[in-house]
């Protein structure tokens, strides 16, 4: 919490500002980018998106109110980005001739940045067939080992039903992985 405390003054102060926010991004990028990645599967995408979320916290930094932790509010910016990114997507490819699964599927494959066996892509194609918000629960308990406490501040959903969704979500992928 002091680090958050130094790194909002900073980016406050008209003289510090642009030092605060590179110090900002370099402390929470890495962990912004792998939950956006998660989500998105592709680099490129994951990477346009993690723009996005900084700029919006450039652009809004001052309004921060210090209710949850600077990360916590850089994480729910980043889920809204990231989730409000697919349904964009998801609109453009309604009237496809492939599924928007298919086509993540697809970028999956061909990122140069994605080096992964078979059994990883298997494990993604059955996490993709989940709704978004109940994969971005798996992803964050099982691949960041967030605690369900942490994710009901950062989602704003009660613990007990984000454990709910995260024991859906293990049988839904259970049940498509048994299938392969």
């Amino acid at each position: 919490m002091e680090k958050d405390k130094e790194i909002i003054a900073l980016c406050l102060a008209d003289e510090s500002r642009e030092k605060g926010f590179r110090i900002l991004v370099q402390t929470y990028q890495e962990r912004i980018y792998r939950i956006i990645r998660q989500m998105l599967l592709n680099h490129e995408d994951a990477n346009d998106v993690m723009q996005e979320v900084f700029i919006k916290v450039w652009k809004s930094i001052s309004k921060f109110q210090g209710k949850s932790s600077l990360y916590t509010w850089i994480y729910r910016i980043a889920v809204n980005e990231s989730l409000n990114y697919l349904k964009t997507q998801k609109r453009k490819h309604l009237f496809s001739f492939q599924s928007f699964d298919k086509v993540l599927i697809d970028k999956l494959h061909s990122d140069p940045y994605f080096d992964a066996n078979e059994a990883e892509i298997i494990l993604q194609k059955a996490l993709l067939k989940l709704p978004d918000k109940q994969r971005l629960v798996f992803n964050l308990h099982y691949f960041e080992k967030m605690k369900f406490e942490d994710m009901q501040t950062c989602l704003n959903t009660s613990s007990g039903a984000l454990r709910a969704s995260y024991h859906i979500a293990v049988k839904k992928i259970k049940k498509e992985l048994s299938e392969f």
